[in-house]
């Protein structure tokens, strides 16, 4: 959708770096409106080329791609910010705690990396990838990392407790990311956790539910909770574009989007704080440094974003106390750099499909797949786990992959099929970590504490009510009403990021 004119010379200057600009000229109060922002030029020997992005999209010049509208905040910006390589120990600072940004400024060591700009150049911040921080993690060491604070071992794959696979119980986690409403609803409830479907210790079976905030009905969100599944968070906006949560957000955004999202289902769904142990990031955009800082100053006991790369055999769940035993080679993937003592990460292993192929999740599987190949991908990826190093076998969805009548037939069955096994166990991410924590043998699980069925005291207002208010609101910020369903009483506006409750 790019339309190429040729203009003279004279009317935009030409800023010579080949790559897609800004008119510089262009005066302030035009900035930031719909038609200059859409703009963009590129210099070709001397000769400056206009572009315009097609209706409905602005021109985004740092990322120099056109995008929609709600994704592109730098209409004020000329052209990309390129920082310089910061000359680090090649700088011979006087003091050897010290480090040098790329115009030889001498800062301490600590300030590079650390997700605020401390050099006069930005280049303490600009090169941060593992093998550039110059404060990043060391290499795991199983001699100082002891469980049940600490767990990484040297390959990433070794059973915690150095227990053998058959004692191991192979757990598997059914995660859900985004809103919980009347569309998956039936799903969750009629399809996926009935009555009789039981772990071999007598428990139902559980599932962890990543919930953002737009859609979602807070009603069923508490009944979720009540019924024992674990609640977790996954932004308020869910805003792109993708990169923004990997490479804009600052410590602040992360509080605000993760810690805010339980602030308002601790509210609107009476979820205990104490309950919201771990966070999803939107379009498993990894935070890089900031979104673990953010973490650890909460109390977030883990993360469940980061994608290994495909493993056979699979890796185990670890903490950030060390260098991660991996690469981290997804797309908008910036992982941490250093180290987060007893910060959990429970790495997605990819499903493989036999043609070589990988896949986060199934929703990223060839969307052309039959029910029954969907089958068989899940049946072979599990075997992969089961038969190797029993790692925890994820399987991580979303409301919109599950409409597809084929594709939730094929979990059903597969769940039915594995429930058959006597050491299979479908848990929470916080049951896994708890046994992790202390990891016991298969044939002692029955009388393992954190996994039974202990009924749980609510009080009369946490149990989820059978008449929700359904509650029509205002937005300021969404410039039209929204709508949120609750138990309790609806709030003034709709809530919204640094609105949580709903307040003005």
């Amino acid at each position: 959708g790019k339309q190429v004119a040729h203009t003279s010379l004279n009317q935009t200057k030409c800023i010579e770096n080949g790559r897609f600009y800004r008119n510089p000229d262009r005066s302030e109060d035009i900035l930031w409106t719909k038609n200059e922002c859409a703009k963009y030029y590129l210099c070709v020997e001397g000769e400056v080329f206009e572009f315009k992005c097609s209706e409905g999209r602005l021109f985004d010049v740092n990322r120099q791609l056109c995008d929609k509208y709600q994704n592109v905040h730098n209409c004020d910006v000329t052209k990309e910010i390129v920082l310089p390589q910061p000359l680090l120990e090649h700088a011979m600072c006087a003091n050897e705690t010290h480090l040098g940004c790329a115009d030889g400024r001498c800062l301490p060591a600590e300030y590079f990396c650390d997700g605020s700009f401390d050099c006069d150049d930005l280049s303490d911040e600009a090169w941060c990838d593992v093998t550039n921080d110059p404060n990043s993690a060391e290499p795991c060491d199983p001699n100082m990392c002891l469980l049940p604070d600490c767990f990484c071992t040297n390959t990433g794959k070794e059973i915690p407790g150095n227990l053998v696979p058959n004692q191991t119980p192979q757990m598997i986690t059914l995660t859900f990311n985004g809103a919980v409403n009347h569309e998956n609803w039936d799903i969750y409830n009629k399809h996926l956790f009935t009555s009789d479907r039981k772990n071999p210790n007598g428990c139902p079976i559980k599932a962890t539910f990543f919930v953002s905030h737009p859609y979602t009905n807070y009603r069923h969100v508490q009944k979720l909770w009540n019924d024992g599944h674990e609640i977790a968070v996954h932004s308020i906006t869910h805003r792109g574009p993708e990169e923004w949560w990997a490479r804009n957000a600052t410590v602040e955004d992360w509080f605000d989007e993760m810690v805010g999202q339980a602030n308002i289902i601790n509210r609107f769904g009476k979820v205990w704080m104490e309950d919201f142990r771990g966070l999803r990031v939107p379009y498993l955009s990894v935070g890089w440094n900031r979104q673990f800082v953010m973490m650890q100053e909460f109390g977030f006991v883990y993360d469940a974003t980061i994608v290994a790369p495909p493993s056979d055999p699979p890796y185990w769940p670890y903490t950030h106390d060390y260098k991660m035993p991996h690469e981290c080679t997804e797309k908008y993937q910036y992982c941490p750099t250093r180290s987060y003592a007893g910060l959990w990460q429970m790495v997605i292993n990819p499903l493989l499909d036999g043609k070589n192929n990988s896949y986060a999740t199934p929703e990223h599987c060839d969307f052309t797949l039959t029910g029954d190949d969907i089958y068989g991908i899940l049946l072979n990826n599990f075997k992969r786990h089961y038969l190797k190093n029993r790692a925890p076998f994820g399987i991580h969805l979303s409301g919109t992959w599950l409409r597809n009548s084929h594709y939730l037939a094929a979990l059903k069955r597969f769940i039915i099929e594995l429930l058959r096994l006597p050491d299979v166990y479908f848990v929470t991410y916080k049951e896994v970590i708890e046994w992790m924590k202390r990891p016991t043998p298969v044939l002692q699980l029955k009388k393992f504490q954190p996994w039974q069925c202990k009924d749980r005291r609510f009080r009369e207002n946490e149990i989820a009510c059978s008449k929700p208010r359904t509650c029509k609101l205002p937005s300021k910020v969404l410039e039209h009403d929204k709508y949120m369903i609750t138990c309790v009483d609806c709030p003034k506006s709709y809530p919204w990021i640094r609105n949580e409750f709903g307040f003005d």
